[in-house]
């Protein structure tokens, strides 16, 4: 499993925003304080794992106390760089794309969809955000410093729009296309592949019925 330059694995990495969900509900509900212990039985991981994940970090509990939940949470935020903002666009127009540009979610995680882009130029705006075309891409990338292009096009095309955002600009890549994209180095590149999900759904159904 990859480490980043810290040394921490991915695997730990990808338990961050796990933690992170759990202790925004538990803010919610009013909960102030959740040991190692409380947190295993939302999360499904071990009380002795959630804390070595954690020291991964420096650690933010107190012997017999547990954890701040509020604390905990904003230094949580810190790790995953939600205390940052990244201006970010979404290309390819389709529902996928309107939907994800529709999510009020991205903006709370630090993602502030500003613009969309697709071949077509008869689309009306998302929610208040400009649809614009293809041609304008590199430009507005440069021009207004974009930080991550959201990809929902087709298979065929996907590796050429993702090396024209790179080439543009563009540090990070979050790609729902079909296709597994491979960033140069400096580039983050999150490839999230729905049908693998939808196929993890279908063996555990099937092993149910």
């Amino acid at each position: 499993m990859p480490k980043n330059a810290r040394g921490i694995s991915e695997t730990v990495i990808r338990r961050m925003p796990v933690y992170h969900r759990y202790l925004k509900e538990l803010i919610e509900d009013g909960v102030e304080r959740v040991s190692s212990k409380e947190l295993s039985g939302l999360t499904g991981f071990s009380a002795s794992q959630i804390r070595q994940d954690l020291n991964n970090f420096g650690g933010f509990g107190q012997q017999g106390y547990g954890y701040n939940t509020k604390a905990l949470k904003d230094q949580i935020d810190k790790i995953l760089g939600i205390d940052k903002s990244y201006k970010s666009i979404v290309i390819g127009a389709g529902r996928l794309g309107q939907a994800i540009a529709r999510y009020n979610g991205f903006r709370d995680s630090g993602f502030n969809v500003i613009s969309l882009f697709d071949i077509k130029d008869d689309i009306d705006d998302i929610s208040g955000i400009k649809v614009r075309k293809m041609e304008d891409l590199e430009k507005y990338i440069r021009d207004e410093g974009v930080d991550v292009a959201i990809i929902t096009v087709p298979r065929e095309v996907c590796e050429d729009v993702a090396k024209r955002a790179i080439d543009a600009g563009v540090r990070g890549i979050w790609n729902f296309a079909p296709y597994d994209l491979k960033g140069p180095e400096g580039i983050v590149v999150e490839n999230i592949r729905l049908n693998d999900s939808l196929l993890t759904l279908s063996y555990f159904m099937k092993e149910i019925s």
